[in-house]
């Protein structure tokens, strides 16, 4: 059954010229998905969102149905007279939630593991293959999912393939089963940088369910003449790899160049650097992710948002930061955590948050927050530099912080970096221009 209404969100809707080429991403985030359609110069033509609807399969939230529902929605929603000029289409979806699906039919044959899901009993034995701190030694990874359902399921031989919700997505659109990215394959595994599965995973039993793998925005196949019928999409519009939401979304603020980075202020506060080089330390939860020739760093503190929350309500928050002078320096010292426990720039489970002694004075307060949660995050550039990384040089902001012109200001001070507000900070963008690089590299 049904529960809940979408929501639908229009930009202004551009008509196109005629032999126009326009490119085609979709977002699959935690609550919702979202498309943009951008034309060669990437300005948007138009854009829309939707909430999941909610089914349920007995107690459980059928998430396949709702994915897919919500995909053929989205395709009606593209303005009629834009579909004649997409040319590839391309998807983005959450890091790790993995399907497994029957290699005939893509049917999946479990329910979907999702991307905060942890197999902790699968651990003990990734860890016993995998090489020490390597990515996929947490209970979250993709191949320890992989290794749970096997366990349980998976060795009575019935003909398997894992996808990630993004192929899954995907292949609903070309129609061949088995395809990934290296992004997508990174936490089952995969080693981009000599782009192939490891010797260690190559000889598991469960080896044969992993999808070959090509580099985000390789054109895999033409859209399905069934959905060019129905949806009135170009019969050659080719439908490319994609990638996971968070490289999407830094792919849209197009930080290209090594030591540019997006700094993405949510509910944490999580950073992602263009590197020359390649940095893992599962210590820190610190891993890279590849983008054609260069690494994409990232890490994650809990600092961020949630604790803001916690501590001010939005119409303080709005109101207070006006009121700061973010050129003066606060003498406030504090580890702001919305409860106990670190991992990046500092590890440590039990490090308590630091929010005291508070002022009486509102502003002072958020003052010191604001300026303890800058210095967080020159700490944790500071850190990716000290394990190897490129030199930062240039911050961009994402994320519902980075509407706080304040906290930019004194972000810039703290971390002595030009700070700006990204111009695009949408994932559907970024898979919008996966799909025009997939155009660039058509075949078909």
């Amino acid at each position: 059954m049904s529960l809940g209404n979408q929501k639908i969100k229009y930009a202004e809707v551009a008509s196109a010229k005629e032999g126009e080429r326009l490119y085609l991403g979709l977002d699959f985030g935690t609550s919702g998905a979202r498309f943009a359609i951008i034309d060669r110069d990437g300005t948007v033509q138009a854009e829309a969102k939707r909430e999941y609807p909610l089914y349920l399969s007995g107690e459980l939230h059928d998430w396949v149905r709702s994915w897919k529902e919500t995909l053929f929605s989205l395709l009606e929603d593209v303005p009629l007279d834009l579909r004649k000029h997409v040319v590839s289409i391309s998807i983005d979806g959450t890091s790790a939630t993995t399907i497994i699906v029957d290699s005939y039919t893509g049917e999946p044959l479990w329910r979907p593991f999702l991307y905060n899901e942890s197999c902790s009993d699968a651990l003990p034995l990734v860890k016993s293959i995998a090489p020490p701190n390597h990515t996929v030694c947490t209970g979250s990874s993709t191949l320890c999912k992989l290794v749970s359902w096997w366990n349980l399921v998976g060795s009575d031989k019935k003909p398997a393939l894992l996808l990630h919700q993004a192929d899954w997505l995907l292949w609903l659109l070309h129609g061949k089963l088995g395809v990934t990215d290296y992004n997508n394959a990174l936490k089952v595994g995969y080693d981009p940088e000599v782009d192939s599965y490891p010797s260690w995973l190559v000889c598991q039993p469960y080896y044969h369910l992993l999808p070959s793998v090509l580099a985000p925005g390789t054109p895999i196949a033409c859209l399905k003449d069934e959905i060019v019928n129905k949806y009135g999409f170009q019969k050659d519009c080719v439908v490319c790899t994609g990638t996971t939401d968070s490289i999407a979304a830094f792919l849209a603020a197009r930080a290209s160049q090594p030591g540019k980075a997006v700094t993405s202020l949510g509910s944490t506060l999580a950073i992602k650097l263009l590197s020359n080089t390649r940095i893992e330390d599962s210590r820190f939860g610190v891993y890279s992710h590849r983008l054609d020739d260069k690494w994409l760093v990232g890490g994650a503190s809990n600092t961020g948002g949630a604790i803001l929350r916690q501590l001010f309500t939005d119409d303080q928050l709005q109101k207070l930061s006006e009121q700061i002078n973010p050129s003066q320096t606060s003498l406030l010292d504090y580890y702001p955590l919305p409860k106990a426990g670190e991992r990046f720039p500092v590890a440590d489970p039990n490090l308590a948050p630091r929010i005291h002694p508070r002022p009486e004075n509102d502003v002072e307060y958020l003052h010191g927050i604001l300026e303890s949660i800058a210095r967080i995050e020159a700490k944790a550039y500071g850190l990716l530099k000290e394990l190897g990384a490129s030199q930062v040089e240039e911050v961009f902001t994402a994320g519902g912080g980075a509407k706080n012109e304040n906290w930019i200001k004194i972000r810039e001070r703290v971390l002595g970096l030009p700070v700006s507000r990204a111009n695009q900070t949408e994932a559907a963008y970024g898979a919008a221009l996966l799909a025009k690089k997939g155009d660039q590299q058509n075949i078909f």
